[in-house]
Order: structure tokens, then C-alpha cells, then sequence
């Protein structure tokens, strides 16, 4: 089951969601950040955006720094999802 991030009304009420979706095992650890019918994919190893298409400077920095600060519960989910791929792996690091 996807995990969604609670996000304050502000963000919440422009139509923005932050989520780790369901089937993603395979990637590199990421929070999707999503408006309408964009999506942008943080990275949860580095805080770099995995994408340039769309662009990333059309996420709020603000936003950007409200997720970052809640990395231990994305970082929870993605390693309780895909247990396999966890953010912090021996791969990761050297």
C-alpha cells in the first residue's frame, strides 16, 4: 500500500501530494511529489530531484524543505515497503 505524507493546507489545498508509491522496488529511493497530472521523484539518498522533465523549479522550495524535514518517516516507509531497497544501503555508500 502506497504511503502518503500529511501535508499542511496550504500545500494540500494547490492540489499537491507527497506519496511513495506502490511498485517501485527496483528504483532508487524516492518520495513523488505530485500535482495534476505531474509528478517530480526525490531523491531519499541525496535530496536531488531524479528528474528534469518536469522541471523541479516548479516545486515550492518551501515544500522541498518541509518533506526533506520529514525524511526519517519517508525513509521508514520506503524501507518498510521495499525492504530489499533500503535508503541507507551497503550499495549506497563506500
Amino acid at each position: 500500500m502506497a504511503f502518503a505524507l500529511t501535508l499542511p493546507d496550504e500545500w494540500a489545498s494547490q492540489g499537491w501530494k507527497v506519496k511513495i508509491r506502490d511498485d517501485e522496488r527496483n528504483e532508487t529511493p524516492h518520495a513523488t511529489f505530485l500535482r495534476r497530472r505531474q509528478a517530480w521523484r526525490l531523491s531519499l539518498r541525496t535530496c536531488g530531484f531524479l528528474d528534469v522533465r518536469p522541471d523541479p523549479a516548479e516545486v515550492p522550495r518551501a515544500l522541498v524543505s518541509f518533506v526533506w524535514s520529514r525524511r526519517l518517516a519517508l525513509c521508514s516507509s520506503w524501507d518498510a515497503m521495499y525492504p530489499e531497497n533500503p535508503v541507507s544501503s551497503k550499495d549506497n555508500h563506500p
